[in-house]
């Protein structure tokens, strides 16, 4: 019980819901139970008795009980909705709150269809047992001890008798719920997985189709379905299994109560009216008993969602503010970096190590290298998406740590090598960061990003909304709207990581020009793998194997002869010449 412990602060607050919910349960079984009591009295003291003339108010009294049950029932039925749907609308804003403050680090390893299954599914099967499960056990409870108490009032021999099947249903209760856990457990795991390849295989169709591999993904999905349906299977047998034994335990006693009862009416130790009651009242007792294996099934489903959504609730922000946090203010752009070192969580490696750079404002830092060098974490320190291992990292001699991540990340514009746009228009996409940017703001960025002229000829302009992942539109086309965002927000820093490497080189030189008048005045960090992006850079990293092999202008670089020389002869064998 200790994952309800965890998510107490999501339905403690709307327990009254809750609360009004059991009230009525506890007053429509009260009525349930005294039912049988009034159809003995009109088979002992109004049948037998000759009394006829009671008939008619006392079913008039039943059928009044019938229908303030039922009106019981209602209210108990949507308090007890109310209360599941309220608590996770409440928890599934903070699991969505929870997932955009968790860091980089927690990205590079989850699996996107993880997660939505956690968000979605598990939130549910929470849902569904805070709205039956609670009533169910209070029912099971209640419906007992009300049920044998007024037994007892009615015989207590067979009361005695009824009492018998309670310590085999304990026993087969308890053990179909540890066995039940597993097996939700292990479904709850499969529906993740089963989600993660729906979701890979829809973001990845392109290269699926590209390589004619439908038939391997339809194969990779029937095995998770499969082994969906496994789990599945598995939990259903063992409820196929224990729920029979649950039933023909009760029908068993049942039974004897029935022909026990009958020994007694014919020994005239007990009157007909009183034998009849407790037939109907037996069910009520026995009910409960009966129905608990649902209601345990019911329990170790939410308990094994919950368990992970606790894990997702409670994972740990490897970056985020510091205690006294200090509030970023207006800064000039100064970027400097002190023998940093890093590697990322959970590895051994040493992606980056005694990197030492000075890029005061206006500087322009070109960074070049192999695939894997580090050239993409060394500058997503800057904005801290990644804590150093060893080291500072500084704007204005304001250590990155020491900042509030709103306030640092406010002073600085990203273009990353993966471009990804919203659903909704180019205009909301161009202005992501600034919600209130002007018309003539964001016609301004997408001029500057070389982009304005390709959106004025569509038919609805800016209003022109974009598919999912920015689909109908050219790679370039994408990567200049994400420069456009980021040139709108009016960064002192600007980060383009191989920001111009899926346009064509007459496209680049053109954003090339446009960004020159950008990047005036801002610190600017490019990365890039072809040359011609970073030539005119004020100073060039060159990185590999996550150290700085070579630094200095274009023309310095070039003539050491060097890693960045290499590369170069290699980009310009043709004999064409890229000038500082």
């Amino acid at each position: 019980m200790d994952v309800f412990s965890h998510l107490k602060r999501f339905y403690w607050p709307h327990r009254w819901l809750w609360i009004t919910s059991a009230i009525c349960l506890i007053c429509a079984l009260t009525l349930t139970l005294l039912q049988p009591r009034v159809i003995g009295y009109i088979v002992d003291h109004v049948l037998e008795a000759g009394q006829y003339d009671l008939i008619l108010p006392l079913v008039s009294l039943l059928l009044l009980m019938a229908a303030a049950r039922a009106t019981l029932t209602f209210i108990q039925v949507r308090q007890a909705e109310r209360f599941g749907i309220v608590t996770v609308y409440d928890l599934r804003n903070a699991m969505y709150g929870n997932l955009q403050e968790l860091s980089f680090a927690f990205y590079d390893r989850a699996r996107t269809g993880d997660l939505m299954s956690r968000v979605t599914a598990d939130v549910e099967a929470l849902r569904h047992f805070l709205t039956h499960g609670p009533n169910g056990f209070l029912h099971f409870g209640m419906g007992l001890t009300l049920g044998v108490a007024v037994g007892f009032t009615v015989s207590w021999r067979l009361t005695v008798v009824t009492m018998f099947v309670v310590p085999i249903f304990a026993y087969l209760v308890l053990k179909f719920s540890r066995l039940a856990r597993e097996r939700h457990t292990a479904v709850r795991a499969a529906v993740a997985n089963l989600a993660t390849v729906i979701q890979e295989s829809v973001s990845g169709i392109r290269t699926i189709k590209a390589y004619a591999r439908e038939e391997v993904q339809t194969g990779k999905f029937d095995g998770k379905n499969q082994e969906f349906a496994d789990t599945q299977r598995s939990a259903a047998l063992l409820w196929a299994k224990y729920f029979p034994l649950l039933e023909l335990w009760a029908h068993l006693g049942a039974a004897t109560v029935v022909i026990y009862g009958a020994y007694l009416v014919i020994g005239d130790l007990i009157s007909l009216g009183e034998y009849v009651a407790y037939l109907g009242l037996q069910w009520q007792i026995i009910n409960p008993l009966w129905n608990v294996g649902g209601h345990v099934n019911n329990l170790t489903a939410g308990r094994a969602a919950g368990e992970r959504l606790v894990e997702l609730l409670h994972m740990p922000r490897t970056v985020s503010d510091r205690h006294g946090a200090l509030p970023l203010p207006e800064v000039a752009g100064h970027v400097k970096f002190a023998d940093v070192s890093f590697r990322y969580a959970g590895g051994e490696a040493i992606v980056l190590e005694h990197i030492t750079l000075d890029a005061p404002p206006g500087k322009i830092v070109g960074i070049l290298g192999p695939t894997g060098a580090g050239k993409s974490t060394l500058v997503q320190l800057i904005p801290r998406f990644y804590d150093v291992l060893s080291g500072t990292v500084t704007i204005d001699d304001y250590d990155v740590r020491d900042a509030r991540l709103g306030d640092l990340r406010q002073h600085i514009g990203l273009v990353f090598q993966e471009t990804f746009l919203f659903s909704t228009t180019i205009r909301g996409n161009i202005a992501y960061g600034r919600p209130d940017a002007s018309m003539e703001d964001v016609i301004k960025a997408a001029t500057l990003a070389n982009i304005h002229e390709f959106i004025a000829e569509l038919p609805e302009g800016y209003e022109t909304e974009v598919g999912e992942r920015g689909l109908g539109l050219s790679g370039g086309q994408k990567q200049r709207i994400a420069i456009a965002r980021a040139i709108l927000n009016n960064p002192r820093i600007l980060i383009l990581d191989d920001a111009t490497a899926a346009v064509d080189a007459e496209t680049e030189a053109e954003i090339q020009r446009a960004l020159r008048t950008v990047m005036e005045g801002r610190t600017t960090f490019i990365i890039a793998h072809r040359i011609s992006a970073l030539h005119h850079a004020d100073e060039i990293l060159v990185l590999d194997g996550g150290r700085i092999a070579e630094r200095g202008r274009h023309c310095d670089l070039l003539t050491l002869g060097g890693l960045y020389r290499r590369i170069y002869d290699v980009q310009y064998a043709d004999g064409a010449e890229v000038r500082a």
